[in-house]
């Protein structure tokens, strides 16, 4: 009787740990997955970098007279980026002259609908360079305009290490030379890269300070 009446107490004490064990074993296996969740969302947040973070500094622009390009708005690197290349470059006050003979060679469409293109783009003081009397009359003539302006295109998009020692063929039908390295450039060894590898939403665009003249 008193063995029986020991193994009813024993089944008891067993009954009421039960509840007690199960709670424990449930807190723990809720602190773990807790731990598991923190850990993985940790682990997700350091994998999520910015778009700033993933930019590269040979994705970035370069060169002397990028300072002087807007620090916001649509003529700055971001805005021109968000824009086809020849409305890009009506937003940048250094390129108003190129701007000009674009819309005076009736280019503006043909380069704002190109896909993947590069331009090298002279600065207002490249222009200047030209006699008056010259770039006026190359200005009030739309065949010479239009070559003159189509050789400053390529028809691919080309990145700062693809200018190291390249020959490419340009819209106007003739070849174009650059060489350098690093963040310096030249194009036909007589123009300077002075603001290189500007996104526009089209075209990668090298700014150049001497116009390029194609060979008769």
């Amino acid at each position: 009787m008193q063995t029986r009446v020991r193994r009813v107490a024993v089944v008891v004490a067993a009954a009421a740990m039960l509840p007690l064990a199960l709670t424990a074993c449930s807190d723990s296996d809720s602190k773990d997955k807790a731990s598991d969740s923190s850990s993985a969302a940790a682990s997700k947040g350091s994998d999520m970098a910015s778009p700033s973070d993933d930019m590269t500094d040979s994705d970035k622009p370069f060169g002397s007279a990028c300072a002087s390009v807007p620090k916001d708005g649509a003529g700055s690197f971001d805005g021109m980026a968000k824009d086809p290349v020849a409305t890009a470059a009506s937003n940048n006050p250094a390129l108003s002259t190129l701007v000009t003979a674009v819309k005076k060679a009736g280019l503006v469409d043909t380069l704002n609908n190109a896909k993947n293109i590069t331009v090298f783009a002279p600065t207002n003081d490249a222009f200047a360079k030209i006699p008056k009397a010259d770039l006026d009359k190359v200005l009030n003539d739309k065949a010479q305009l239009t070559k003159i302006l189509t050789y400053h295109v390529v028809g691919q998009k080309l990145a700062p290490k693809d200018l190291e020692n390249g020959s490419f063929d340009t819209l106007e039908k003739s070849k174009l030379m650059t060489s350098g390295s690093g963040e310096s450039y030249k194009v036909n060894d007589s123009a300077n890269v002075v603001c290189g590898n500007v996104k526009t939403a089209n075209a990668n665009v090298y700014i150049i300070d001497s116009v390029l003249m194609p060979k008769s």
